[in-house]
């Protein structure tokens, strides 16, 4: 019986399993591409689950086809700029721009409104809801000043302002039968990262106040704890397998190695039960890591 060779893509690219660092080095690019603006979250999630479910070269090979890879140059870009600050600029300071801002008012009656995605925050941004809400969200927007303000009118209607982390938040507004939270107050900002001043009167309504990343930054950090996890794994794998092999060793040499043997077998065995506890806690720390999401999904969809 002969063995047969792989079968050759029309590509040229051998239907070869992928492994788990293939899949991870696709995942990446897809992420830097979620960053970077080339990909919208729903195609992101679709190719990273692709991405996951993928088992040889032949069906990674689609997914970042038309994405730019380190160390390939991509093509020409337009010279005129479809930005608002400097090429390269990154981090607070790429993010404060100047300028009289995107929008700068928001009116909710008997309905809604919202502000979110990329847009600039002017210096002052003045909203009123009356039986209605409103939602100003500065995760992903940039800011015409250092400081910022917020101004809430909330007549039996409520307000939600929502900051990325690393932005100072003071809250300066009054409530009449109703309120301004204040529990994001006192939290230090990051160097050259904007304040933002929430100010304004609600009555018979409320202005929340909350602090969250992104729906791709949250993806981002759940694909570094599962990494973490499985480094954790595979270390705990290793070290049972030294063992293992330790006391199998030691079986061979009289009744000290008897005893060597023994001693090895407890480690094992204790060794094997903080597995097990591990991976409970990992277990239950997941189930909660999914509520928590599904109640993020859910508060974006009722948003959307």
């Amino acid at each position: 019986m002969t063995d047969e060779l792989p079968d050759e893509h029309p590509d040229g690219l051998p239907e070869l399993r992928a492994s788990d660092a293939d899949r991870e080095q696709v995942a990446e690019v897809l992420r830097d591409a979620v960053a970077e603006g080339r990909l919208d979250m729903e195609e992101f999630e679709e190719r990273l689950e692709a991405t996951y479910k993928a088992r040889t070269y032949k069906e990674l090979a689609p997914i970042t086809r038309d994405l730019p890879v380190p160390g390939v140059t991509p093509p020409p870009v337009p010279t005129v700029s479809m930005v608002k600050q400097p090429a390269g600029a990154g981090g607070w300071a790429g993010r404060i721009v100047g300028g009289d801002g995107s929008s700068r008012w928001g009116v909710a009656v008997l309905g809604g409104f919202e502000r979110k995605g990329r847009w600039t925050m002017p210096k002052r941004f003045n909203s009123f809801a009356f039986w209605g809400g409103g939602v100003i969200d500065l995760r992903e927007a940039n800011f015409a000043d250092g400081e910022v303000v917020v101004n809430c009118v909330a007549i039996m209607g409520g307000m939600s302002v929502i900051v990325p982390p690393g932005v100072e938040v003071l809250v300066r507004g009054i409530g009449v039968m109703g309120g301004f939270d204040h529990s994001e107050e006192g939290v230090e900002g990051d160097p050259g990262a904007p304040r933002v001043v929430v100010t304004g009167f609600a009555f018979w309504g409320g202005v929340g106040v909350e602090r969250k990343v992104t729906k791709a930054e949250r993806l981002r950090q759940k694909e570094e704890r599962r990494l973490e996890k499985l480094e954790r794994k595979a270390a705990r794998q290793e070290e049972l397998e030294e063992s293992r092999r330790r006391a199998l060793e030691g079986s061979g040499s009289g009744d000290l190695g008897h005893r060597d043997s023994l001693d090895e077998a407890r480690s094992i065995h204790r060794a094997a039960m903080e597995q097990h506890r591990e991976l409970m806690r990992e277990h239950r720390e997941a189930r909660r890591e999914e509520r928590r999401e599904r109640r993020d999904d859910r508060r974006d969809r009722d948003r959307d």
